[in-house]
């Protein structure tokens, strides 16, 4: 070993083996950054507590000619949509089919208005409250608005109207008055917000309550569905968007933005792993180049001790060191450069979005780890062929 060690001082080029450290270090650390990265931020971008959507998307037929053509979906629309692969549920909003007409005492002065209702089942509301139940004709009807309903109020109409900008909390605490007819009957019934939604952009009530209403004001049981709630597997999934293109069905933009955003990070990523890539290789190139050059300045002496009965085990087992030491040493200063980089940019996001991302580092390691051993195991490989060539050549 020793022996093997002298001649190896002879030829070592500080040179290459710096170039092809550096190469190394560069490539791996673009590709557990860009690795890590994708898994901190990808929640941001998906699940319900998305920044930009989540994995739900409302679905509705476009209108295309007035009073002529129905957007309503039929059962077997609905049943041929549930049975879709990227589908892992489907509910139905149900609409009120009778007049709706709410009014508020506000600020001294009574705001009216023609309404809507909507109901879908309570999986898939993003609102949880103990008081969203309907008991009958003299209990208060509980509702859930959009979100951005109170936006625009406070930023848009309030202030045109001279009118003082509301709270969720107080608005939550105002009765409404709500007066339903229909079918012979003319009713009027309180009613409060229970919650705001992010996701469902109607004014909402519970399933029980819109059946029990149509079935008195419309004098009908029958569903009329003319909206779906669609959770789906990957929204940014090419398959989703050719099925509903397909079938002449429209997402809501939120969605689409969605699915947009994470197609849009994905390649980002993967753009930046596949530079880190050929960083890498180009690497693994200039390590197998520069031992090809050691072993072949030794070639003569290395025959020599294959003569005197060293075996190539023996003969490859310093060239063996030099490659798992220098992988080691790319490893080690990646990960610690990643974790570094993963720390500054953790720290701009919770900044800029005033919240905390991020899971764990054991994907930088993991991932670090599995290539540094692929890269190992192929030099070595490499070198063992090289030396048996030698060795054969007595």
């Amino acid at each position: 070993m020793k022996l093997i060690w002298k001649l190896l001082r002879q030829h070592i080029s500080i040179g290459e083996f710096a170039v092809f450290v550096v190469a190394g270090i560069v490539g791996m650390l673009i590709m557990l950054t860009g690795v890590q990265l994708y898994s901190d931020i990808r929640p941001m971008l998906t699940g319900e507590k998305s920044l930009i959507g989540n994995d739900y998307m409302i679905v509705t037929k476009p209108v295309k000619r007035v009073g002529i053509s129905s957007t309503n979906f039929s059962t077997d629309e609905v049943e041929a949509f549930r049975r879709e692969e990227f589908v892992i549920d489907l509910g139905e909003f149900l609409s009120s089919q009778y007049e709706v007409y709410g009014s508020v005492m506000f600020n001294g002065r009574k705001l009216s208005t023609m309404m809507f209702f909507e109901a879908v089942d309570d999986k898939f509301v993003d609102v949880e409250t103990d008081r969203w139940h309907f008991d009958g004709i003299t209990s208060s009807i509980p509702i859930i608005i959009p979100r951005n309903y109170l936006n625009l109020y406070n930023f848009g109409f309030s202030q045109t109207q001279g009118l003082p900008q509301i709270t969720e909390a107080l608005i939550k605490s105002v009765e409404l008055d709500i007066r339903l007819s229909g079918n012979g009957y003319s009713d009027h019934l309180p009613a409060r917000v229970v919650g705001f939604s992010d996701r469902l952009n109607t004014i909402l009530v519970p399933m029980e309550f819109m059946q029990w209403a149509n079935e008195r004001y419309a004098d009908s049981s029958a569903k009329e569905v003319s909206r779906l709630i669609v959770e789906v597997k990957n929204p940014g999934a090419p398959e989703v968007m050719t099925y509903l293109d397909q079938m002449g069905y429209q997402a809501e933009e939120k969605a689409a933005e969605s699915s947009k955003a994470l197609f849009l990070l994905q390649v980002s990523v993967a753009v930046i792993i596949f530079i880190g890539l050929v960083f890498s290789i180009l690497s693994i190139f200039i390590l197998t180049l520069s031992i090809y050059l050691l072993i072949e300045k030794n070639s003569e002496k290395l025959r020599n001790l294959a003569l005197i009965c060293y075996t190539p085990q023996h003969i490859a087992k310093p060239y063996n060191l030099i490659t798992a030491s220098l992988n080691l040493a790319i490893f080690v200063v990646s990960i610690v450069a990643t974790l570094l980089i993963r720390a500054k940019y953790l720290g701009y996001i919770s900044e800029i979005f005033g919240i905390e991302v991020g899971g764990t580092a054991l994907v930088a390691i993991v991932t670090g780890i599995i290539l540094s051993v692929a890269i190992t195991a192929f030099n070595v490989l490499i070198i063992r062929r090289k030396i048996r060539l030698i060795s054969s050549k007595r």
